[in-house]
């Protein structure tokens, strides 16, 4: 009797672990290293670090920013994160990520600032589709970010508030051209703007009946 609970109690524990991990996932930064990230190849871009859990992302001319090297999913999936604009006044976070065989960006302070949105959506820019709106993004203020790319939607929380919730069914979602493209598969750039990332963490999202 006594070992038939020891096994289950064993068990329990296994199982607890398990549940732990589905619900933190990858942290993905490290503590003072560069990781699975590299620096992204952008013309004229700023320095790029990490400190005590910090990606400090330096301003460049134009864009600046890192591509994520390690594994990835492509749908059903969290990136979470905490951000801030250090320096400049346009985005400081333009996140690439994979939406099925097809990439996107969340835009987070575009145009000189204030503008979240997804690129693109049927060629349309953050700034042209409904998924575009102000923010108003105060200089050295983290913000809390959480992006879920599902089969069938994109949705994005700001500080825990929904921002973004925009259906995926018989849009086309694709990259604005240009330089920004590098950023494939998953990557972090900014514009002529200095960013602080921290906390920044993926996990596979379950379906539950």
């Amino acid at each position: 009797m006594i070992k038939k609970l020891a096994s289950i109690l064993s068990l329990f524990a296994l199982t607890s672990c398990v549940t732990l991990q589905q619900q933190t996932g990858t942290s993905m930064i490290q503590k003072d290293s560069l990781g699975k990230w590299k620096v992204t190849d952008f013309a004229g871009h700023g320095e790029v670090t990490v400190e005590n859990g910090v990606l400090k992302i330096g301003m460049g001319i134009e864009l600046t920013g890192v591509n994520w090297t390690g594994e990835l999913p492509k749908e059903d999936y969290e990136i979470s994160f905490e951000g801030r604009r250090v320096l400049g006044n346009d985005f400081f976070c333009g996140l690439t990520f994979p939406v099925k065989d097809k990439h996107a960006t969340l835009v987070l302070g575009g145009w000189g600032g204030a503008l979240v949105g997804i690129s693109s959506l049927d060629n349309l820019d953050a700034s042209e589709n409904e998924t575009g709106d102000v923010y108003i993004f105060e200089d050295g203020d983290w913000y809390a970010i959480k992006l879920h790319v599902l089969s069938d939607r994109l949705k994005v929380w700001i500080n825990g508030k929904e921002q973004i919730n925009v259906s995926l069914e018989n849009r086309e979602v694709s990259m604005r051209p240009g330089e920004i493209e590098q950023s494939i598969p998953l990557g972090i750039a900014t514009w002529i703007t200095g960013s602080e990332i921290r906390n920044m963490r993926m996990r596979q999202l379950v379906k539950t009946e």
